[in-house]
């Protein structure tokens, strides 16, 4: 696919001259993330669904709304709709409905299955529009220096070597949502075994929620920061920027710093 197309090259690429001015957004915490979507609902699920606390109904209803709440809080500081947060809502609110709903739980696992294996697809299906997806987790402004970056590959003539490297990137990003998709029907069927709308249930529940994390989401994120580095490499190699001028945290750290010796001498 060659930099003339505008639907997948980084040629078309114009850097908003705000955008380099601009601070990165808020960075997510990690232990806040996994407070409201793993250990908060785990508990719930875990110790608080039986009929002496919060019984079975309640349990699941509960549990699930902390993921949402993090979600729609997500939604409010970005102040615009993230795909993979809102898919994530869609997910939780989709396991509330199977649970709710008291139907097979083999259901469960072609849903644990098929989120990710929605987000693999739409990683590759964005590579044939202007906004391949890509962007949104690898080569953006919150981490990249774009603006640097875009003007170095045209210095170096090497847009369209990089337009083939983001394809190739965004490859290895639906391989590790394969891989998820894999690891999430496997959990589900193995652990999710009883019927919704019982103790053992939710118990269940809670059981893989708690192990997914370690069990998918760590091998995922490995795939993942892979296949940064190849992306990050990449860019060393074409335009011969180190890696510190690439990092677009680590220039702001810099003026930071170099602010407070200003202030310090005056």
């Amino acid at each position: 696919m060659s930099s003339s197309d505008p639907k997948a090259s980084t040629s078309s690429y114009t850097p908003p001259a705000a955008q380099a001015a601009s601070a990165p957004p808020q960075r997510e915490n990690m232990l806040i993330n996994l407070g409201f979507n793993v250990v908060i609902p785990t508990l719930i699920l875990t110790k608080l669904s039986g009929d002496a606390y919060l019984g079975t109904t309640w349990g699941v209803v509960i549990a699930l709304l902390f993921p949402i709440v993090y979600g729609l809080r997500d939604f409010h500081q970005r102040g615009k709709i993230n795909f993979f947060s809102g898919l994530g809502v869609f997910s939780v609110i989709m396991t509330g409905g199977i649970s709710l709903l008291e139907l097979d739980p083999q259901y469960l696992a072609y849903k644990e299955a098929g989120i990710p294996a929605i987000f693999g697809l739409a990683t590759l299906i964005s590579l044939k529009t202007p906004y391949p997806l890509v962007r949104t987790l690898l080569f953006n402004d919150t981490v990249i220096e774009i603006d640097k970056v875009h003007h170095a590959l045209i210095e170096h003539d090497s847009v369209e070597a990089f337009d083939q490297r983001l394809i190739r990137a965004s490859w290895i990003i639906a391989a590790s949502f394969l891989v998820s998709s894999i690891l999430n029907y496997l959990l589900a069927t193995l652990i999710v075994t009883s019927q919704p709308g019982t103790v053992e249930y939710n118990a269940e529940l809670g059981k893989m929620t708690a192990l997914s994390f370690p069990v998918i989401a760590v091998p995922a994120m490995i795939m993942m920061m892979g296949a940064m580095f190849y992306l990050f490499r990449g860019i060393t190699h074409m335009t011969g920027m180190p890696f510190e001028d690439i990092i677009r945290a680590h220039h702001h750290e810099a003026d930071e710093q170099s602010n407070d010796k200003n202030k310090d001498n005056n």
